[in-house]
């Protein structure tokens, strides 16, 4: 019995090469760029512990729980580690970044995450990565969440490694990922011992054995069913444009926000500015005395098709994350979530105004 997903052809190291070119020409990249057969954790961890050791000086920034996981990793690595962390509701500042460095000259690695899907903040790459290039560290960016909902330019931005999923704004699979990786990134991984080598973690192990030798041989059967999702979503991607992708997440952002305001309920923008709001997804904070995580069991009582889930961990009481990405970056999955929590609401006794919310949402859409 044949089936669409089996019996397929076999996916040629030709094949997936003119899959990571396609990933590069998105990422506007001269950098190699190496998929990974893994979720994004896998590139993420593997790129920290390439780089990273004894020797290496961190400036790791926190601006949701990546930020934490990632300052983990290098403290593992033996590497010494100066946090930066900043309150979930807003974005790390260049200047902060600038003083971090006065304060610690020998910092050589910084740590940061673009867009933080569970906090709804996303942070200012271009003029961060200005001050990391003057200092001449190497700059390592989260860019999972990102991608596909606003600007990736690692080339632009000195970004030495840049770590990107498609499960999100790309709207396709979450069983691959990729990481754009300069020249300084290689030079610093082949001088660090501690470097994973002959390991499923190991970015060297694709540098010698896949880039080095003319991406002729795979260094093991490729994840063939994610690898063609990756080529379909990023081909789709290319067909709309991906400044049209962009756009669309970004009005879904703001128009969730203007809708989530007028709605009412007691409802507020976690995210203070709407310059440091996300496009991937849009955090409110629930009135007092309302359990974000119940809230969140109504709306999807109401309506189980949307987007809608409570913040992780200390957040989940007090935080609701509206995910408008991939798919759902429309206007009408905007509609149907400002709905849901309205009905949520209302239930919870609250006065909302459902007729303002989708007004708003039709003028910000435009």
């Amino acid at each position: 019995m044949t089936h669409p997903f089996l019996d397929l052809e076999p996916l040629s190291a030709a094949h997936f090469a003119s899959i990571e070119d396609r990933v590069a020409r998105l990422l506007t990249t001269e950098q190699d760029v190496v998929i990974t057969q893994g979720e994004a954790l896998l590139p993420l961890e593997g790129a920290i512990r390439a780089t990273a050791g004894p020797g290496t000086t961190a400036l790791n920034v926190i601006t949701g729980p990546y930020g934490q996981t990632f300052g983990d990793w290098l403290r593992d690595c033996g590497a010494t580690v100066y946090d930066l962390a900043v309150p979930f509701h807003t974005a790390v500042t260049a200047a902060q970044i600038r003083d971090a460095f006065a304060e610690h000259p020998e910092i050589d690695f910084v740590s940061l995450v673009h867009a933080e899907a569970a906090t709804g903040n996303t942070n200012p790459v271009a003029e961060i990565g200005a001050v990391v290039r003057e200092q001449g560290a190497l700059f390592y960016l989260d860019a999972v969440a990102s991608i596909g909902a606003e600007p990736v330019l690692p080339d632009a931005w000195g970004v030495d490694l840049c770590v990107i999923g498609a499960q999100k704004a790309m709207g396709g699979p979450a069983g691959v990922s990729a990481v754009s990786v300069s020249e300084r990134a290689w030079t610093r991984m082949a001088a660090n011992p501690r470097a994973p080598r002959r390991s499923y973690l190991s970015l060297l192990d694709w540098k010698e054995r896949w880039i080095d030798t003319g991406r002729k041989a795979l260094l093991h059967a490729p994840a063939q069913l994610e690898m063609l999702a990756l080529e379909a979503c990023v081909e789709r991607m290319e067909t709309e444009g991906p400044a049209t992708v962009m756009a669309r997440h970004a009005t879904a952002a703001a128009a969730t926000r203007a809708g989530a305001l007028a709605l009412g309920g007691g409802l507020e923008p976690y995210v203070y500015e709407s310059r440091d709001a996300a496009p991937v997804a849009t955090t409110l904070r629930t009135p007092a005395g309302v359990d974000a995580t119940e809230l969140v069991a109504k709306a999807l009582a109401a309506d189980p098709g949307v987007p809608l889930v409570a913040g992780g961990g200390a957040l989940s009481k007090e935080m609701i994350r509206v995910n408008h990405y991939g798919p759902d970056a429309t206007r009408d999955a905007v509609h149907a979530g400002l709905a849901a929590l309205g009905a949520a609401l209302t239930e919870s006794g609250l006065s909302v105004d459902l007729e303002a919310a989708r007004r708003a949402v039709t003028e910000t859409w435009g």
